[in-house]
C-alpha cells in the first residue's frame, strides 16, 4: 500500500508505552502498533528504497542482556538504511514526532580510520566543510571523548571533529499536520539529500 502518512495512534501509542512499559500494555496495544507504526514505516521505507536503497525497520524489542534498563521495548520506531556496516540513513517515529539523520553509528576499529583520515588536511577539510554547510537546523551528534583522544594536539585544527567516537547529523520534526500526509515522504528524502555528502564522506573514509 502506498504511504499516506502516520496517524494519530501512532503518538497515543508511544504515549502509553512510556508510562507503561510493560508485557501487558504491549500485548493489549500490539494491534495498534501493527497499524499504526509498523506498517506506515514500512510502507515509507518502501517509498524511499528506489532512491536510498534497501531499509531495515528494526524490531520494536530491547536488548537488555547488558543493560540496567530492562524495560523490554523500545520507545520509538526506527529504520535504517546502509550505504556501509554503521554508515547510512536513519528516521524514526516516537511519541515526539519525526527524527530523521544520516551519519556513522558504529565506534571500534572504524573510530580509528574516521581519526586518521579528519588528521589528513584534504579529507579531514573536506569534512569540516561538509559539516559546516548542513543547514543549522540539523545537530551535530554522536559518542564523543570529553578532552581530546590520546596523542591528539590540543591544538588540531579540527579537534572537535577529533574528538568523535561516532559522528551524525540529525533533524527532530514536531508533528504538524504533514505528520499525518504523504508528505512525511517528501520531507524525509530531502533530509537525507541534504546529508547525502556528510554519508558519502563517511562511506568512503570508513571503508
Amino acid at each position: 500500500m502506498a504511504f499516506t502518512g502516520f496517524p494519530d495512534e501512532a503518538l497515543l501509542f508511544y504515549e502509553g508505552l512510556i508510562a507503561d512499559n510493560s508485557k501487558t500494555y504491549w500485548t493489549a496495544n500490539k494491534p495498534r502498533y501493527d497499524s499504526a507504526v509498523k506498517a506506515p514505516m514500512q510502507e515509507l521505507m518502501a517509498e524511499l528504497a528506489d532512491e536510498f536503497g534497501d531499509p531495515h525497520v528494526f524490531r520494536p524489542h530491547r536488548d537488555v542482556r547488558f543493560s540496567k534498563d530492562k524495560t523490554p521495548y523500545k520507545d520509538h520506531q526506527g529504520a535504517y538504511v546502509a550505504k556501509l556496516d554503521g554508515v547510512g540513513y536513519y528516521v524514526q517515529v516516537d511519541a515526539d514526532g519525526l527524527y530523521v539523520a544520516g551519519g556513522w553509528w558504529s565506534p571500534g576499529e572504524m573510530t580509528h580510520r574516521y581519526r586518521e583520515a579528519v588528521d589528513h588536511d584534504d579529507h579531514g577539510g573536506e569534512l569540516e566543510k561538509i559539516v559546516a554547510g548542513l543547514p543549522g537546523r540539523y545537530a551535530i551528534e554522536g559518542d564523543r571523548v570529553k578532552t581530546r583522544p590520546r596523542g591528539v594536539s590540543p591544538d588540531h585544527p579540527r579537534i572537535e571533529l577529533m574528538r568523535h567516537r561516532t559522528l551524525y547529523a540529525g533533524h527532530r520534526f514536531e508533528p504538524d499536520p504533514w505528520f499525518h500526509t504523504a508528505e512525511v515522504t517528501q520531507r524525509v528524502r530531502a533530509a537525507w539529500r541534504e546529508l547525502t555528502p556528510l554519508v558519502d564522506w563517511l562511506r568512503v573514509r570508513l571503508s
